[in-house]
């Protein structure tokens, strides 16, 4: 029998040990580190923690999340999704396994994005934030034009130069902030939006970049962007990426434009399009004017015609035809009355030669005169009141005539060969001869000059 091989001081380690300090040492040399891989052999009994493992192309680590870690996840785990977490190193020391044990865990790559996005369109869709009862409508023709985007980047060239193109005269405000790569882009995106929003300087505002990945376009996903954009007061157009990108901006903007070039367009109006109906517009009101032109001339022919019905030359004829009148009745009353009066007369000279005596003769001949100079004071009384109502009338007359305006310093203009008189000069041309009447002569006149 072989006897036993003796090594003095020799230091034996248990299994137990050996993991212990294993795991001590792995423990310490590394800190909480981040990790990205493949899920793979995902599990989750009824004790609520989650056990799989973690690839890529060469190799594979278990993982461990406890219940406690993992209960605030935002998404479900499964086998095939890509995932970034923040975990330690360790052993599991019953089966002697390295494993790490995951602190946090969050989606990776282009489909964690998707799913975010997707769980804040959801989100605020149901608070209301799409609601196309809530937007405001873009106004025709601004005053003043707010961009909000990079001021270097190729989306701000497009706009301004639609802009130039379409409507040249209305004024352009850019607002100017970042609009990837930097984390606090959605926050500088969501303060210049409330900035002129407060400021009132622009009638209608547009938010707006070109074309990229959705990581990109990100910052026009954060929910600090979309409360902005939907508390905002002033119509704000969103274009955001392509035709085919859509962001969460473009949900809560009152409009969104599949281009920066299309939103451009979209709040200006076309400068052409404008003139044709200011041309419209401009026509209407001519014709409109006409009409108004036309029937003013009705009017004013019909205030002249009744003008020179109570022209005072017309008013002269009818009291000189009144005076005719009045002359004619009085000349039947006089004969009338010398008529009856002579009547009265042969009679009482029937009479007296039916009483011949002288004494009666003589009386009768007295009663003849006085009787004769009676009639001849009435006559004289009448004819006088009838000489004072003419001399009246005649005055009257006089005042009113156009000889007495003559007097005043007016003259009448007639045609020198036919003796036509001019009351307007468009009637008359440049070289015509004239004649004007003055109170006393008249001058024969040339037209130099007319004005109307």
């Amino acid at each position: 029998m072989q006897p036993e091989l003796s090594i003095p001081n020799r230091d034996i380690f248990t299994v137990s040990r050996l993991v212990r300090e294993t795991k001590a040492v792995l423990e310490g040399s590394f800190p909480l580190l981040w990790l990205e891989g493949e899920i793979s052999n995902f599990s989750r009994p009824s004790s609520g923690h989650m056990y799989f493992s973690l690839k890529d192309e060469a190799a594979q680590v278990r993982c461990a999340m406890f219940r406690g870690k993992n209960m605030h996840l935002r998404f479900k785990p499964e086998n095939g999704m890509q995932v970034l977490v923040r975990a330690r190193l360790t052993l599991y020391e019953a089966r002697g396994d390295f494993q790490i044990i995951i602190e946090h865990m969050e989606e990776a790559g282009q489909g964690a994005l998707q799913r975010a996005f997707e769980a804040l369109k959801s989100r605020l869709g149901q608070e209301g934030l799409f609601d196309t009862r809530q937007k405001i409508a873009i106004p025709a023709l601004p005053k003043k034009i707010g961009v909000i985007t990079s001021p270097t980047g190729a989306a701000i060239r497009d706009v301004l130069s639609v802009l130039k193109r379409r409507f040249p005269a209305i004024p352009v405000l850019i607002y100017p902030v970042p609009v990837q790569g930097d984390t606090t882009a959605a926050k500088q995106i969501a303060k210049m939006i409330k900035l002129a929003d407060t400021r009132k300087d622009c009638d209608v505002l547009l938010l707006t970049r070109g074309g990229g990945s959705l990581e990109d376009l990100w910052a026009f996903n954060e929910e600090v962007v979309a409360r902005a954009i939907h508390a905002c007061k002033t119509p704000l157009v969103a274009a955001i990426g392509h035709e085919v990108d859509f962001s969460i901006a473009d949900f809560v903007a009152d409009q969104r434009a599949p281009t920066p070039s299309a939103a451009a367009e979209l709040v200006s109006p076309d400068q052409h399009d404008i003139q044709q109906q200011l041309n419209k517009q401009f026509n209407r009101l001519q014709n409109q004017a006409r009409s108004l032109l036309q029937q003013s001339q009705q009017g004013l022919d019909w205030l002249e015609k009744r003008l020179q019905q109570q022209h005072p030359g017309q008013q002269l004829q009818a009291k000189a035809q009144r005076l005719d009148e009045l002359e004619r009745r009085l000349g039947r009353v006089v004969k009338s009355y010398i008529n009856k009066k002579s009547h009265g007369l042969a009679q009482l000279n029937n009479r007296l030669q039916r009483h011949a005596p002288l004494q009666q003769l003589s009386q009768l001949e007295l009663r003849h005169q006085s009787l004769q100079q009676r009639l001849h004071h009435a006559w004289q009384r009448i004819l006088a009141n009838k000489q004072q109502r003419l001399a009246m009338t005649s005055r009257t007359l006089n005042n009113v005539s156009p000889l007495a305006t003559l007097q005043r310093g007016y003259a009448i203009v007639q045609d020198v060969t036919n003796k036509e008189v001019f009351t307007n000069a468009s009637k008359l041309s440049k070289g015509d001869k004239i004649s004007a009447r003055l109170a006393k002569g008249s001058l024969i006149c040339s037209v130099d000059e007319i004005k109307k």
